[in-house]
């Protein structure tokens, strides 16, 4: 907001139209700066676990439950502090709650309003008075107005704000102000939220995910592999619709495909049938949650559904493989090195016996064509998927609200890597005769990742990014992959598991080192002596004793298992790093069971909080990123101050 011409200065003269408000206004600028920084929430690898990201998210990490112990130590017992906690965190949900745990008139009563309105309070103490008051909900913005900034006096209210809670509770509106005031606890407790990557695949609820990231007030998003092969699928690549589809079967996770998109998958269903309606599928037996019941017809229809996607997946792969030798991914090109006679694939010249043979659409003379029926389903699921509106939605927000990489408060955030040599130099990548490393290459895969997806359909732009989209999700040098290679075809077809690992860049040693890390932020333009790395995309075996914080603490990994699939890896369901004014935390959250459960019996286990910095003296607005924007409009409104004193505006 730069007052840097009259037109300008007419603009803003308009919003501040007398010496008055520009100086007032310019006064709540410059209070802003001396505020607490806000708190950052960091979160990574939700794969569609919808409850339990939403649980962490609505109590802050544990910061509603922190505030409300700190502030009624001694008023309340631990059940008491546990119900309001409940509260704030699930309002509607006690509301409708029939079990045990909830006692509605206290709950409803000025003394249990009385209560939220301190605990607001308490969290408004570090937003800005504009940013609350953007937050607050239309219906309530005149009384919460007052009652959080006219009247306060320490912890206790005055008559006037127990005057409108007295009001609230006789005109029988309490309900829907405790849920207005509950929903604004949990925007004020959590400034910004920064996802780092892999909201989709594994879990059921990637869309609901969205749904609410799409809502929420402050959020951005680094892509993970995952994410970037739904936003390839969306696209209208066909080998990302494929990989896609098959790990939902392999995982069960169709809510999201069917649910939330409406994806149809009868023609592949009527496909897998025709082809393998004889065959066990014993290696695409899919992966079911242990809560899950799955009759064995379904199992078997899953299977053979997985057989007949991966087929046309690893047809598909090899098609991209073939028109793009750039990648240097020819070692994946499995299909024509299958002896159908000898039931046998020779991969680097040694034989090995597969352990399924039943390959009705592999020809040995055109080995990744696709057959007329396998053509057929293919193009009726990339209709479906373009055609999706919710998912072209949600993909469109991973855009506007997303990246490859993002810097926040000196802090760099990427899902998996920046690919690395051996000897701790950048990989390099050869693109249209040119080479890319580090930082310039991650910038390359963001415009091609944005090229794939909004070039004129049919363009050759257009395929060379839809593409790009699929070897960001399995190749090489993806700074989303980080392995050498993506093993499916091993893993279902070839019983030695020598030959199913995947191996992994050298970054991922690499990290562990400060020299790497300070290195890395060097490269992206981050002062390597105060800067961190914050990373997904690789689980941390908490219960084997890996830290997640390395290279002497500049690197930070919160990939905790918020898929259940890791959990047994990592022994928790997930981490939250929190930056707030005065310190780093990380938070490891864990399993959560159900709003039910949690309602009627509190937290079964606390989050375990690992302080990593403390920052002394605490950091203020004027220390970060937001405060070059506040700056830029308290000089814009001194220059319209000025005008108005020299007489050059008509005051109103």
């Amino acid at each position: 907001m730069k007052a840097n011409d009259e037109t300008e200065l007419s603009l803003l003269a308009g919003v501040y139209p007398s010496i008055a408000a520009v100086t007032s206004a310019i006064k709540e600028l410059e209070d802003e700066l001396n505020l607490p920084k806000g708190t950052e929430h960091f979160v990574s690898d939700l794969h569609g676990e919808y409850e339990s990201f939403c649980h962490v998210i609505k109590n802050g990490s544990g910061s509603i439950s922190q505030a409300i112990d700190e502030t009624f130590t001694q008023q309340l017992s631990a059940a008491e502090k546990h119900q309001l906690t409940a509260l704030i965190c699930y309002p509607e949900e006690v509301f409708s709650h029939k079990g045990d745990g909830v006692n509605l008139e206290a709950l409803c009563s000025v003394q249990s309003l009385v209560r939220l309105v301190i605990i607001c309070r308490f969290f408004t103490k570090f937003n800005a008075r504009s940013t609350v008051k953007e937050l607050m909900p239309a219906n309530f913005s005149r009384p919460l107005a007052t009652l959080l900034f006219d009247f306060q006096t320490g912890s206790e209210l005055s008559s006037p704000c127990l005057n409108i809670l007295d009001n609230l509770v006789a005109s029988g509106s309490v309900k829907e102000f405790i849920v207005a005031i509950a929903e604004l606890i949990q925007k004020l407790a959590i400034s910004k939220l920064h996802v780092i990557g892999d909201i989709y695949d594994r879990g059921p609820g990637a869309h609901q995910i969205m749904d609410m990231l799409m809502k929420y007030h402050s959020v951005d998003v680094q892509w993970g592999n995952h994410d970037i092969l739904w936003m390839g699928a969306a696209a209208g690549s066909e080998a990302c619709i494929a990989t896609a589809i098959r790990i939902a079967l392999r995982y069960t996770d169709l809510d999201t495909l069917q649910s939330g998109y409406g994806i149809n998958l009868l023609p592949l269903a009527a496909l897998a049938v025709e082809l393998y309606g004889d065959d066990p599928c014993e290696q695409f037996q899919p992966k079911v949650p242990a809560e899950q019941i799955l009759p064995n017809h379904d199992r078997r229809l899953l299977a053979q559904m997985q057989k007949a996607i991966a087929i046309i997946q690893l047809k598909l792969e090899g098609q991209i493989v073939q028109r793009r030798p750039q990648y240097q991914m020819n070692d994946r090109l499995l299909l024509d090195k299958i002896d159908l006679a000898a039931g046998t694939v020779s991969i680097d010249q040694v034989s090995y016996p597969l352990i399924d043979q039943h390959f009705p659409t592999i020809s040995a003379d055109s080995p990744y064509t696709l057959s007329e029926d396998e053509q057929s389903v293919i193009e009726q699921l990339k209709l479906a998927f373009t055609a999706s509106k919710s998912l072209q939605q949600h993909v469109r927000f991973l855009y506007s609200h997303g990246a490859m990489y993002h810097v926040s408060n000196g802090h760099l955030l990427y899902h998996g890597c920046v690919a690395m040599n051996d000897d701790g130099s950048f990989k390099a990548f050869k693109v249209a005769g040119k080479e890319f490393a580090g930082k310039a290459f991650v910038d390359r895969v963001d415009a091609l990742a944005r090229q794939g997806y909004f070039s004129p359909v049919g363009s050759e732009e257009k395929a060379y990014g839809e593409d790009a989209m699929w070897y960001l999700w399995c190749g090489e040098q993806s700074p989303l992959f980080g392995k050498q290679r993506m093993a499916t075809f091993e893993r279902y077809f070839i019983a030695d598991t020598a030959t199913h690992a995947e191996g992994r860049n050298a970054y991922y040693v690499l990290r562990n080192e400060a020299q790497s890390a300070r290195k890395i932020l060097q490269e992206f333009g981050i002062a390597p002596d105060t800067g961190r790395i914050v990373n997904g995309h690789v689980p941390v075996k908490v219960k084997k004793g890996e830290s997640p914080i390395k290279a002497d603490g500049k690197l930070l990994v919160i990939d905790g298992g918020f898929a259940k699939a890791y959990r047994g890896e990592t022994g928790i369901a997930g981490y939250t790093l929190v930056a707030n004014a005065d310190s780093l935390s990380l938070v490891a959250h864990p399993p959560f069971e159900s709003v039910k459960a949690y309602i009627e019996q509190g937290p079964q286990m606390e989050p375990d909080v690992e302080c990593v910095e403390t920052m002394s003296p605490a950091l203020q607005v004027k220390d970060c990123e937001e405060a070059l924007q506040i700056n830029e409009g308290i000089v814009s409104l001194k220059s319209l101050l000025s005008a108005h004193q020299m007489g050059q505006l008509k005051q109103q």
